[in-house]
């Protein structure tokens, strides 16, 4: 005998990983709405290859490296500026 899972609405939301599971394993799943019912399957999407994203910083100054950085308000506005050493 052939079986399908059944949810109400509410109980799907409250076991929504379970239900994707289910669907995932092949399992039939059916949750039902007002008496509307809804089929939940699941499709195995075309896995495209990776493709190699080109960096975004291609340089990075070694004060933001090591973190001793700061921002420096000018006329012009805020500018980037390496952070002085602290003396001991």
């Amino acid at each position: 005998m052939y079986m399908m899972k059944r949810y109400t609405a509410a109980q799907a939301r409250q076991r929504f990983a379970a239900v994707l599971d289910e669907a995932e394993a092949g399992e039939s799943v059916v949750i039902e709405r007002r008496g509307v019912r809804f089929a939940v399957r699941a499709e195995q999407s075309r896995s495209l290859p990776a493709r190699r994203r080109r960096a975004v910083i291609e340089w990075m100054d070694p004060a933001v490296a090591s973190g001793n950085w700061t921002w420096v308000s000018t006329t012009e506005g805020l500018r980037f500026s390496a952070r002085r050493p602290r003396r001991r």
